[in-house]
């Protein structure tokens, strides 16, 4: 730890990994950069878990409720947004301490991310409207048939995966599998990281989850949703897909009570906790496991 070699703590919802960067920041000279796709936009402090104001004082923190409510904000946005920062720390003697949830974004740092234009918002409509007219196994099916390359990469068996495999496809003519032949060197290797990812057990987890969406709830989290609602963003804004989210507003429409909207967000909140597992166990081969956030810090002061 006498170089200001960079930390990556990567961790499913819930697992301490937050307060863990906060505590290696203050020990090592360190700043927090946001590597979390929920934390990133500026209406969601409580509901995505975003450290309160007096946490992020405590010792200085990047990319975290930087991103209006109304953009789209892709992997190549937040890796961009990462170099400058750690030009940043280098030049502060900072040493980057990366936390968040979103593989995707450190598989980008950490492999390097395909040059894919930008997906133009007619072209994300499209694919919505023709999922829901197909449905998921005809969708898959008539995409596979346009793209076999990409189709044969990709897990078939998750639309958001078909989906944004079609949109790139209809807007640049090129498949996916194709672009990401193009990847070019990682921002950031592995080599040149300490990258610890938290896996406590999975029941654990899951009543931390529920445990902390009651907190949130109790903090104020549905006037931050009904806050989001008079901003009248599109109805595919991807800020509006945060965990909970879409569970308060229905509350807050009058669609179901209080109690259900928590008790489905909560289901929701497991879902997303899983997912994230899953990513950490086929994904960070290579990170070293952590079960607990203690035993990491004293790991890493050792």
């Amino acid at each position: 730890m006498n170089k200001p070699t960079p930390i990556l703590i990567a961790g499913p919802t819930a697992s301490g990994k937050s307060s863990l960067a906060l505590r290696l920041a203050q020990e090592t000279g360190g700043a927090v950069i946001n590597a979390d796709s929920q934390q990133i936009y500026a209406g969601w402090r409580i509901l995505s878990a975003r450290p309160p104001e007096a946490e992020e004082a405590r010792a200085p923190h990047y990319l975290y409720g930087h991103v209006p409510m109304d953009a789209v904000y892709s992997a190549g946005h937040w890796l961009r947004d990462v170099e400058t920062v750690l030009a940043e720390c280098a030049a502060k003697g900072l040493r980057p301490i990366l936390v968040g949830g979103t593989g995707l974004y450190f598989k980008a740092l950490t492999e390097g991310l395909a040059p894919i234009p930008e997906v133009p918002a007619t072209v994300r409509d499209a694919s919505e409207a023709l999922l829901a007219e197909l449905g998921r196994e005809a969708f898959a099916a008539s995409f596979a048939a346009r793209d076999p390359q990409t189709a044969a990469q990709i897990d078939m068996a998750n639309p958001r995966r078909i989906q944004r495999a079609w949109e790139v496809l209809e807007a640049t003519g090129t498949g996916l599998a194709a672009w990401q032949a193009q990847t070019p060197p990682p921002l950031l290797p592995l080599s040149k990281c300490t990258a610890i990812a938290l896996t406590p057990e999975r029941d654990r987890v899951y009543a931390q989850c529920e445990t902390r969406l009651d907190q949130m709830i109790a903090k104020g989290a549905l006037e931050e949703a009904r806050n989001v609602m008079e901003m009248n963003l599109p109805p595919l804004a991807p800020s509006l897909k945060a965990v909970g989210a879409p569970e308060l507003m229905a509350h807050l429409r009058g669609a179901m009570t209080l109690e259900a909207a928590t008790d489905l967000a909560k289901t929701e909140t497991r879902r997303y906790a899983k997912r994230q597992m899953t990513w950490i166990r086929n994904q960070m081969a290579a990170w070293e496991k952590v079960v607990d956030p203690d035993a990491a810090l004293e790991q890493l002061l050792g």
